[in-house]
């Protein structure tokens, strides 16, 4: 496997890279969109045809070093991948690297947080995606894509933006405090400030790429309409970076289409603004 990005091997040498790039391929509950399996080989791809110059920050934060780590693939069953995602990110947590994680789908991220949460038990958990995903259970697992939030929901400070799709069983779980649904968001104006105001010192990011829009992000497993554009949400997230201290992230549910090439560059950049915002905002 490359480098992110193709960076020299300097900066990628795992005791001095800043930043932990984990890979979980995990596609094993997803309902009709197959194919975040290949997300991760698809976004290092396109990380590689990418300018290394972030021009709003004035700054390479590549050079503040990306290592790579083992992909997790255990995929026998939602609950042994649950279980061996957790566990890593336990171990992970120990190094005081900047975690980053890429999937697979939503499932992948119920171990993380719960690292997460168990660690820092006042954290906020941000949520950005279409779907509410707070079941408790659902084809007989609460491991499954549609329940990524649902424990975060229930040990940790949950703020979730961009939502517009979820089922009446959702409803109990929901706190409407503190959902900023998509349509919501092009109707009011202070929305960005009001959620980081409910919002502890400490962030996670869940970042879930069907949140945006399916005109600039098609490919994922379960595209909505209506959804965030790629302005809007980098403005978020600077915000957020600013005042926040981050302690990690995960981008999920790329599902690259074939010969489009697109989808997998906009996550690429997504990741790489989101370190840039990390280290290098002025």
């Amino acid at each position: 496997m490359n480098n992110f990005a193709g960076i020299e091997d300097k900066f990628a040498a795992a005791d001095t890279a800043a930043v932990y790039l984990q890979n979980i391929p995990f596609d094993g509950t997803s309902t009709w969109g197959k194919g975040a399996n290949k997300g991760f080989e698809a976004f290092l791809d396109a990380a590689e045809n990418m300018e290394l110059y972030d021009i709003e920050t004035d700054s390479e934060v590549y050079k503040r070093g990306v290592h790579i780590l083992p992909s997790i693939t255990e995929d026998r069953s939602a609950e042994a991948m649950f279980d061996a995602v957790y566990s890593s990110t336990k171990e992970l947590l120990r190094t005081n690297k900047f975690l980053t994680f890429f999937g697979g789908e939503h499932s992948i991220s119920i171990g993380i947080l719960k690292a997460f949460y168990e660690k820092f038990p006042n954290i906020t958990i941000l949520h950005l995606d279409a779907h509410a995903d707070l079941r408790a259970s659902y084809m007989g697992t609460p491991y499954n894509h549609a329940c990524a939030v649902h424990a975060a929901s229930k040990n940790a400070n949950l703020i979730q933006v961009g939502i517009r799709s979820m089922e009446t069983c959702e409803k109990q779980h929901i706190n409407l405090e503190k959902v900023f649904f998509a349509e919501q968001i092009y109707q009011t104006t202070h929305w960005m400030e009001k959620a980081i105001n409910l919002m502890t010192e400490q962030v996670y990011i869940t970042f879930d790429l069907d949140a945006l829009d399916p005109s600039i992000m098609p490919a994922t497993g379960t595209p909505e309409p209506g959804g965030l554009d790629w302005n809007t949400t980098i403005r978020f997230l600077k915000k957020v970076f600013t005042e926040k201290e981050v302690l990690g992230f995960d981008i999920v549910e790329l599902a690259p289409i074939d010969g489009f090439k697109a989808p997998q560059f906009l996550a690429s950049k997504l990741y790489y603004k989101m370190l840039s915002y990390k280290f290098e905002l002025k």
